[in-house]
């Protein structure tokens, strides 16, 4: 991981050091190779997680793990409510700003972290309390509570690794904090205790992550937040809409499935359930893959315009790509993929992970767009774009799922991230111009439909996503739409052997 200690050269400070790589052409395959490791890395954090899960679920009993499920559920979305995109936010002004102005934002921003996170717990135990889960669960959502107030600050804290790409390190951190997870589940499963214990389990990881990061921070990110004060708060009535949008995202994501659940049986809304839970899983790739260059467009969106436009094209068009790769692979391994998650009784949820796997090129694009927009300061924009895609959502689902029950439900949600993608890119291109060309768009169309082809031979799954990937990849090299970027990458790693 040579980019975990990149070394400053004599006489330059590390912020000067960074500068320049944000500022010049190392900038472009650092993020690339920051968004594979990241991918990586998060791909092996699920690996992990599925070693202790089997063990859990059959220590506390589907009843008891019904319950430890809902209070993290809450805990998460109280997580993710109040984050209100200050990460992002963070990460923005950490490229654009320096010295002294960079520190105090950063501590003005880590105080709000810290003040929200503290407010969401305090509003999820109320929640929690007043809905009568009992005792031992809202003991439970506090200790969960505070766990995720001390992991959300030390994520906070990674803005000074990832707005200084520095990617093995924020790589590093996501593993530990899988790791600690998955051993501290195993010690109490091991030492048999109960339901409170696990809760608990997301304070010894946030203690554990803060420490880590505050070592690989230190001299380069504040630590000491700033908690009062009005500009602080001021700086969060500016980032309101974006932090609506982020809100309605999270929300838009998940209510195909509330609806699902209370306008269809509960057979159709476990197929629902079941292909939900994969692209769950997947869209978290695009998030990481993605975000790794958002530090070069929040940089060059104040500095140099040519660039942020020669550096956004280039994003969308190889969100294209790798988004079309994702789709035709979730397409082609649906089957199978089905079948070992719910076996033969789960048949009937392949199609529907195929066509809701079609979201995920949607998704590529609309982080993409999504970042460019956000490093212009187009808050009310995402707001637009987002309550536009929520409004789809809920309208196609209510109309869908009369029809086609799962399948209809999984259309809805493939068609309303379809039109937050395409929203996303029309406001984009209507602020700065940029578009994704027809030329980018017609080569990976065709090596698509090339890909599409083994759907029509008998052969397994698994040998037919190895025929297709294989196909779009040679039909992308043969029309010369085969991203530079990717041959730089594979010569990169193929030198460090």
């Amino acid at each position: 991981m040579a980019t975990m200690s990149s070394p400053v050269p004599p006489g330059e400070t590390a912020a000067s050091a960074v500068g320049e790589l944000l500022d010049d052409r190392r900038a472009g395959p650092a993020a690339l190779r920051g968004g594979a490791l990241r991918s990586g890395s998060y791909a092996l954090s699920i690996g992990l997680g599925l070693l202790s899960a089997p063990l859990l679920i059959r220590h506390l009993g589907l009843a008891t793990f019904g319950r430890y499920s809902a209070v993290l559920a809450i805990v998460t979305i109280v997580g993710g409510i109040t984050d209100a995109g200050l990460f992002n936010i963070g990460l923005r002004e950490w490229a654009a700003k320096r010295g002294e102005q960079r520190t105090q934002t950063m501590r003005d921003l880590l105080g709000l972290r810290l003040e929200l996170s503290a407010a969401g717990v305090i509003v999820g135990t109320a929640f929690v309390a007043v809905a009568g889960y009992g005792h031992t669960l809202v003991l439970g959502t506090l200790l969960a509570g505070c766990g995720m107030v001390t992991q959300s600050t030390a994520n906070f804290l990674t803005v000074g690794l990832q707005g200084d790409m520095r990617f093995g390190w924020t790589s590093a951190l996501d593993l530990i904090r899988q790791t600690v997870t998955v051993a501290a589940i195993v010690v109490l499963v091991v030492a048999g205790v109960g339901l409170l214990w696990f809760l608990a389990v997301p304070i010894v990881t946030g203690v554990v992550v803060a420490a880590v990061t505050a070592v690989l921070v230190r001299g380069r990110m504040p630590r000491i937040p700033t908690l009062r004060g009005r500009r602080r708060w001021a700086m969060l009535r500016d980032t309101i809409p974006y932090a609506a949008a982020i809100a309605l995202n999270t929300l838009y994501f998940r209510v195909t499935i509330v609806i699902m659940s209370l306008a269809s049986s509960a057979r159709q809304t476990g197929y629902f359930a079941t292909s939900f839970r994969v692209t769950e899983i997947l869209v978290g790739i695009p998030a990481l893959a993605v975000g790794a260059a958002f530090p070069i467009l929040a940089r060059a969106a104040g500095a140099d315009s040519d660039r942020f436009a020669h550096a956004t094209r280039r994003i969308l068009e190889l969100a294209l790509i790798v988004g079309a790769v994702f789709v035709l692979s979730v397409v082609l391994i649906a089957p199978f993929a089905i079948e070992v998650l719910a076996g033969h009784a789960g048949a009937p949820a392949a199609p529907v992970l195929q066509i809701q796997g079609l979201t995920l090129i949607a998704t590529f694009l609309s982080l993409a767009s999504g970042f460019a927009l956000l490093s212009l300061r187009r808050h009310v924009a995402l707001l637009v774009a987002n309550c536009g895609a929520l409004t789809a959502n809920i309208v196609l689902t209510l109309v869908l799922i009369p029809v086609a029950q799962a399948r209809g439900a999984a259309a809805a949600a493939a068609i309303a991230e379809g039109c937050l993608a395409a929203g996303q890119l029309a406001l984009l291109g209507r602020a700065s111009g940029i578009r994704l060309s027809g030329a980018a768009i017609r080569p990976v169309a065709l090596a698509s439909a090339a890909g599409a082809l083994p759907l029509l031979a008998p052969i397994h799954p698994v040998l037919r996503t190895v025929a297709g990937l294989s196909l779009f990849t040679c039909v992308l090299a043969l029309q010369r739409a085969f991203p530079p970027e990717l041959m730089q990458l594979i010569g990169a790693r193929r030198s460090l052997r």
